[in-house]
């Protein structure tokens, strides 16, 4: 199992960035994926959550209305739109299978002015 999330980088508040995570290894189509972060710290905390068709999406109440999780089962890809961006946002971010203990190394997401 490998996870390779992309997409991080430094960002003014109120601005946007999208995640990826390129998954392989297993049949991405059969599982869940989460997306967590990590702030400098504090505990690795649990963003988003999306079914195996993504049928079903679950947030933390400090990202709900403002971050997007999504999938794209024919490129193996889960995907995190985050959308008015807040310095309180910065953190590592990873993405993992739901099932099992499979990380990726994590990407950045610096939110600065």
């Amino acid at each position: 199992v490998q996870l390779v999330e992309s997409g991080g980088g430094l960002v003014q508040p109120g601005g946007s960035l999208r995640l990826s995570c390129l998954a392989s290894g297993f049949t991405f189509s059969r599982y869940a994926m989460n997306w967590y972060r990590q702030a400098p710290g504090k505990e690795r905390e649990l963003v988003a959550s999306i079914g195996a068709i993504a049928s079903s999406t679950s947030y933390a109440d400090s990202v709900r209305g403002r971050f997007t999780i999504s999938r794209d089962n024919a490129k193996n890809t889960l995907y995190l739109q985050m959308n008015s961006l807040k310095p309180e946002d910065t953190a590592v971010y990873y993405c993992k299978r739901k099932t099992g203990d499979y990380w990726g190394q994590g990407t950045q997401v610096t939110v600065s002015s």
